[in-house]
């Protein structure tokens, strides 16, 4: 199993939580992978029934496979490099859009051994895109190449649960809340029997 950001092991797989909340909530999800490659997809598909949820997933390794394969933006792409919070989200946008999901899950970053375009070594942006919007989640990670890797795919699986369950929270509290001049279904509770 992965590390986290601090190098722990996360108790139980975060891709099976994952997998199991968006097939109860009969969602789809997408991945986007740069710096991972493949590793994020690979941990989804190694649970059980998730061939219910996963459409699939594109690896864009190389900066001009981002905009041809994931549709990010080439300006965007050159005037910030592929290492950048809106970048993500792009991948993540992109990655949802283009595969046909409900949720769109992505990484970008630099995994070592060497800084790229300025950026240090353990700088990474983990996105996801769903019904609710974009976010983005800046992770400053230390440790060698495959640490790194592993705890982006953690830290990815871990900001996608966060914002499905804010998502059902939303939803739930929303159906609790009657609509303006809507009736709230006590006064038909007693001859509900009768139709």
């Amino acid at each position: 199993m992965d590390s986290d950001v601090d190098g722990a092991r996360p108790v139980g797989s975060p891709a099976a939580g994952v997998v199991h909340s968006l097939s109860e909530r009969h969602e789809t999800l997408a991945t986007v992978e740069s710096l991972t490659g493949g590793l994020l997809a690979a941990s989804i598909v190694e649970i059980a029934g998730v061939s219910g949820i996963y459409r699939g997933g594109l690896v864009v390794y190389a900066t001009e496979l981002k905009s041809q394969l994931a549709g990010v933006p080439e300006d965007l792409l050159a005037d910030r490099g592929p290492v950048d919070p809106d970048v993500a989200a792009a991948l993540a946008e992109g990655g949802r859009h283009r595969c046909g999901a409900d949720w769109g899950l992505a990484t970008t970053g630099v995994a070592g051994p060497e800084p790229q375009d300025g950026k240090p070594v353990g700088l990474v942006y983990v996105a996801v895109a769903g019904p609710s919007g974009t976010h983005i989640r800046q992770l400053d990670l230390d440790g060698g190449r495959d640490h790194i890797r592993s705890a982006a795919v953690v830290e990815a699986l871990r900001l996608l649960a966060a914002r499905i369950h804010e998502t059902a929270a939303a939803g739930a509290e929303e159906a609790d809340t009657p609509a303006a001049g809507a009736d709230d279904g006590r006064a038909d509770a007693a001859g509900a029997g009768r139709r």
